[in-house]
């Protein structure tokens, strides 16, 4: 039998409304249990293949802070990847024999963006800021988990789940609303 699209976003969007209450309550309890704020990603889904290979485990280990590479420009909604010319602050002379700071240096010598593939994606439909996170004191491990733990950048917890963002919006007495986080155009008929 064939379904359609809308019968798939509907019968999902069912079992979405079936299971976040159950959701809530089983992040309530880790909350009391003192387990982390943002589960774990029970799907446990590859690290992308980047680009260039890269650590956080150890450039974190060198005392680099998560801000000394990705910033929040303007108007806040995402952090930024670091220029290659950034990275070559320190790879003119650490590891700099290696392919994978030789092709870094390619980047920076063009002057072209390292085209790094996103690990957490934000779904069309929603609206959402780094920079409100960041200065509510949310911190970084909190949404990305023990990023400093990582050889390769990974999808570790599941932070873009609607019923995670809004248990943690309940627990910290911030807005759960729809509109908090979802966008209508104003000139949508209904």
């Amino acid at each position: 039998m064939k379904r359609s699209r809308l019968g798939t976003v509907v019968t999902e969007g069912a079992l979405l409304l079936l299971a976040s209450p159950l959701f809530l309550a089983s992040q309530l309890a880790a909350q009391a249990s003192g387990k982390p704020e943002v589960p774990a990603n029970p799907l446990r889904p590859a690290p992308p293949a980047q680009p260039i290979p890269y650590s956080h485990k150890t450039h974190l280990a060198l005392g680099i802070k998560c801000t000394d590479c990705h910033t929040n420009p303007d108007p806040g909604n995402r952090m930024s990847y670091p220029a290659a010319s950034t990275c070559m602050q320190c790879h003119t002379t650490v590891a700099k024999d290696k392919p994978s700071i030789q092709k870094l240096a390619q980047f920076a010598a063009s002057q072209q963006p390292i085209p790094w593939v996103p690990v957490y994606v934000v779904l069309p439909g929603v609206q959402w800021t780094h920079r409100r996170h960041v200065e509510a004191g949310v911190k970084c491990e909190t949404c990305h988990g023990a990023v400093a733990q990582m050889d390769a950048m990974a999808e570790t917890t599941s932070v873009t789940a609607m019923a995670v963002c809004i248990n943690c919006h309940q627990m910290h007495n911030a807005k759960a609303s729809c509109g908090s986080c979802h966008q209508w155009p104003q000139d949508a008929k209904s």
